[in-house]
């Protein structure tokens, strides 16, 4: 990242290098056609003092050099290059580039370290958010991440995905406050999660888990109130059926046919890291049909909560029904691109969220024999799985 960065300052400074040299030509030529009694040679300064604007120290100071060189030559051509009045006429010029480009100097510094700090970043976002599988069993994903510092690439918002024996597990999350507190809390849940969704056969039983993990270690990392509100996903691979439990996470999206819903619980759980307050029993499975053509929109408070510049929240519900149609790629991309548009480009809190679309019956048994689970001798443990009841549909 930091060579392309730097190879393209590199282009764009050999075109815009002809700007300050037509002015040092365009101030001396003048110089030279006007009465002696008009200097026009402290113009001369503005060369390099544009160079440095897009250019590095090396060439900032190869058009200072230049500057007083044309100084000098107006001054021989006139005969005047022993007056005091064009000797401090060159010393002010060569005075004044030596400024710009110390100052280029130091910004070119603090500008590696912010490429540095930016790609770290990235990386950073990578290990924590890995990118989602495009398939997952007979599923079809895709997630987008918008952070709300534009140079950070990254914050408190998590999400995640693994394949069990029977189907498959998701996590959205969005961890208390910003800053490196959220990302911590962040990063240590997802890592719970991972290791847990495995070994837990019951939603449930996952989030209370999740939720002991937390409590221990948010309250190690940080002596504040710190919790992260989440839902839970078990999406089975042969049943028309979705499982969740939602901790206090804005509910999920149910998109089908032309139609949406929105799948709230009733009651929500505590949010995770909170142990104190909830009980194992509190971690109730809200389950729901899921067929095929059918899409999940799972999201974080940071995109019902973004607002206008009038101070309206953003109308996730009314402007999903235009894009029923929409595989998830499609579906993700648009609403993105809709709310920066709907904020004017800058967010004032972190939004992730992921499609979830269950694919035709045609396409389930591609994508089972891509995405089958390896045999428990390489490394996969067999998991137990209970069956949580489908209402009827109505």
């Amino acid at each position: 990242m930091i060579l392309d960065v730097e190879q393209r300052s590199r282009w764009s400074s050999r075109w815009l290098v002809l700007v300050p040299l037509a002015l040092i030509v365009l101030i001396t030529a003048a110089d030279i056609l006007t009465p002696r009694q008009i200097h026009l040679g402290p113009l001369l300064v503005v060369a390099p003092a544009i160079t440095a604007s897009f250019a590095g120290p090396w060439l900032t100071g190869g058009i200072g050099a230049v500057s007083v060189a044309s100084q000098a030559f107006t001054g021989m051509h006139e005969g005047t290059l022993d007056s005091q009045v064009l000797q401090a006429q060159i010393v002010a010029v060569a005075s004044v580039s030596a400024f710009v480009v110390v100052f280029r100097v130091l910004r070119e510094r603090d500008r590696r370290k912010l490429v540095q700090v930016q790609s770290v970043s990235e990386a950073a976002q990578r290990a924590l958010l890995r990118p989602l599988p495009r398939q997952a069993g007979p599923l079809r994903l895709a997630s987008h991440y918008l952070a709300a510092e534009a140079e950070a690439h990254i914050g408190g918002d998590l999400y995640g995905v693994t394949r069990t024996a029977r189907g498959t597990r998701l996590i959205i999350g969005d961890a208390r406050g910003k800053g490196l507190g959220a990302v911590s809390d962040a990063a240590l849940l997802l890592g719970a999660f991972r290791e847990a969704a495995r070994r837990c056969p019951t939603l449930p039983e996952l989030a209370a888990d999740l939720d002991e993990s937390a409590s221990f270690n948010m309250e190690a990392a940080d002596e504040g109130e710190s919790f992260v509100t989440a839902v839970m996903l078990d999406i089975a691979d042969d049943d028309p059926a979705c499982v969740l439990v939602n901790c206090g996470h804005p509910p999920p999206l149910l998109i089908r046919g032309n139609d949406v819903e929105l799948l709230d619980p009733g009651r929500y759980a505590p949010p995770l890291g909170l142990g104190t307050l909830a009980a194992p029993r509190e971690y109730t499975a809200q389950a729901c049909h899921f067929e095929a053509g059918d899409i999940l929109l799972l999201y974080t408070d940071g995109v019902i909560e973004a607002r206008d510049p009038q101070g309206r929240f953003y109308p996730l519900l009314e402007r999903i029904t235009t894009w029923t149609g929409c595989e998830p790629q499609t579906l993700v991309e648009r609403i993105c691109s809709d709310l920066v548009g709907y904020v004017g480009g800058h967010l004032g809190d972190d939004a992730a969220m992921i499609a979830i679309e269950r694919a035709p019956r045609d396409g389930i048994a591609v994508a089972r024999a891509i995405a089958r689970p390896r045999p428990a001798g390489l490394g996969n443990r067999p998991e137990a799985a209970t069956k949580t009841p489908v209402p009827a549909r109505p």
